[in-house]
This record gives structure tokens, C-alpha cells and sequence, in this order.
């Protein structure tokens, strides 16, 4: 018995001291970081002066903003955008390869390596495809537009952009989708005399919804958290035409100081998401097939 007891408490003695760099990390970097911003929304501060209660003024001041309606309106524009583009195309994509065509692994790993290469260099090539005098897309295009430097194709660059690095990865999760699905439901629609066009709409698109739900979701929300990219490329110009809410947010708390407002921003991006997720989550009974 004590043998018994001496190694259930060595047992779970070793499991907390292996958990607890877990634990003290999500503690440090991001449960005391959330608590603290969100007090930070209802202050103001300058990162020099004392903390000084404010109240729910910081959130009346951006939601009474005009500016902060156009960020608004950016970051969805280029959410939805990207999300729409990021989910159709890796879809047709996978139905593809799918297909077992010929050089389907060379395709496969060529889609797939914008998502791993990072975002400096994607910025650094895109740059030079999109510049106005030397670009490649102009010279193929036999024009000339200054895509990142004018107000009406900045953000359609980044959408290019964005969709272009994430069209490799939701295409492997609906690959992985497509491999879940019992081909015996392929043989009998061929059977029943479907077409390819009626299968995939018929039964293809039915079995693989979980997969087009949990790729919407992921897609939507790394959207609307978009960084980098408007940093590496516009730095939300010109003229705030791609300034988005994250990179609002990064603005306003180390180039103005104005922490109380970024941290007030942060939590209306949180309550768009956490909207936006609760809202797809209550309607997909309505198309995810396993519902």
C-alpha cells in the first residue's frame, strides 16, 4: 500500500513539474497580458505618465471615430475577401488533385510552399511583382498601375497577397477532408448515373462541409488578425485605404502612445471575432452535413 501511495504521489509529482512550464508560460504571456489590457481599456496612458482611470471614455472616442469606421470597413473587406478566395479556390484545387492526376505530389508541395516562407520574403517578391515601372504583373498586363501606391488596388493587392499564401494550406485540409470520404458513396452515385458536376455537388460538397466549416472558421479569424502583411507592404496607406484593425491597434499603442485606445480596439476586434465565430458556429446546423 505505502508502495502504492509512494508512486501516485512521485507520479503526479512529476506530472506538475512537467506541466508547470506550460502553465507558467500561458500565465505570463497571455493571461495576465489579457487581464491587464483589458483594465488598460478603461485608463489612460502614455507608457510615461501615471495610469489614470477613464472610464468607458476611450471606447466612446474610437467607436465615435470616423477614421475608426474606414479600419472597420478595411479589415472587413479584406477579411471577407480573403476568406471567400482562401476557401472556393484550395477547394477546386483539392478536387483536383484529388483526382490522382499526373505530378498530383509535385503540385501538392508546390502549393503548399507560400504558407511556409515567410512573410518578409513573400512581401519582398510581391513588391517587385506589383511595382509600377518594373513590376512583373504590369508587364504581363501590358499597363501600368501603381497597385500598392493608389487607394483603389492597394487593398486588392493584399487580398491577392493574403489568398496567395493561404490557398497551400486549406487545400491539404481538404485534401485530408476528401481522403475521409468513403469512396463506396462515389461508386454508387456513378452507378445511379450522376455526372462528375452532380457528384461533387451532390455529394461531394455534403460530406466534405465539416472540413469547408472548420476551413471558413480558421480563415475568418486569422483574416481579421492580419499583421504583417499591411506592415511589410502599405503600412496602411496610401492614405488609410488598407489600414486594418491590428495594425491600428500597433499604431496607436507604440507610434502614439495611446494605450488606452489600442487596448480598447483590441477588445472590439475580440467581440467581432468572438460574433462573428458564435454566429457560424449556430449556422452550421443549417449545411454541415454531420450535423
Amino acid at each position: 500500500m505505502k508502495r502504492i501511495v509512494k508512486n501516485f504521489l512521485n507520479e503526479e509529482f512529476a506530472w506538475k513539474t512537467l506541466l508547470f512550464p506550460a502553465v507558467f508560460g500561458t500565465l505570463i504571456f497571455i493571461v495576465i497580458p489579457v487581464i491587464f489590457s483589458f483594465c488598460l481599456s478603461f485608463c489612460d496612458w502614455d507608457l510615461l505618465s501615471p495610469v489614470r482611470f477613464a472610464g468607458i471614455e476611450k471606447y466612446k472616442a474610437i467607436l465615435t471615430s470616423p477614421s475608426f469606421f474606414t479600419v472597420l470597413k478595411n479589415t472587413f473587406i479584406f477579411a471577407v475577401s480573403t476568406a471567400v478566395i482562401s476557401i472556393i479556390i484550395p477547394l477546386v484545387l483539392a478536387a483536383v488533385l484529388n483526382s490522382k492526376i499526373r505530378g498530383s505530389e509535385f503540385f501538392k508541395a508546390a502549393y503548399f510552399l507560400p504558407f511556409i516562407t515567410p512573410m518578409i520574403v513573400i512581401a519582398i517578391v510581391w513588391e517587385w511583382i506589383f511595382d509600377p515601372n518594373t513590376g512583373l504583373l504590369n508587364y504581363i498586363l501590358k499597363t501600368h498601375i501603381n497597385w500598392l501606391y493608389d487607394t483603389h488596388t492597394a487593398m486588392i493587392a493584399l487580398i491577392i497577397v493574403s489568398s496567395w499564401k493561404l490557398i497551400g494550406y486549406n487545400m491539404v485540409i481538404f485534401l485530408s477532408g476528401f481522403s475521409a470520404i468513403n469512396q463506396n458513396v462515389f461508386e454508387a452515385a456513378k452507378i445511379d448515373g450522376a455526372n462528375p458536376l452532380q457528384t461533387f455537388w451532390e455529394v461531394t460538397l455534403p460530406l466534405l462541409s465539416p472540413t469547408i466549416f472548420f476551413v471558413l472558421v480558421i480563415t475568418t479569424i486569422s483574416s481579421f488578425q492580419v499583421f504583417d502583411l499591411i506592415y511589410l507592404m502599405t503600412q496602411g496607406g496610401p492614405l488609410d485605404s488598407t489600414n486594418v484593425l491590428v495594425f491600428w491597434i500597433y499604431k496607436n499603442a507604440f507610434e502614439f502612445f495611446n494605450i488606452g485606445e489600442a487596448s480598447a480596439g483590441a477588445y472590439v476586434l475580440f467581440v467581432i471575432i468572438f460574433v462573428l465565430t458564435a454566429v457560424q458556429w449556430n449556422i452550421r446546423k443549417k449545411w454541415v452535413f454531420f450535423e
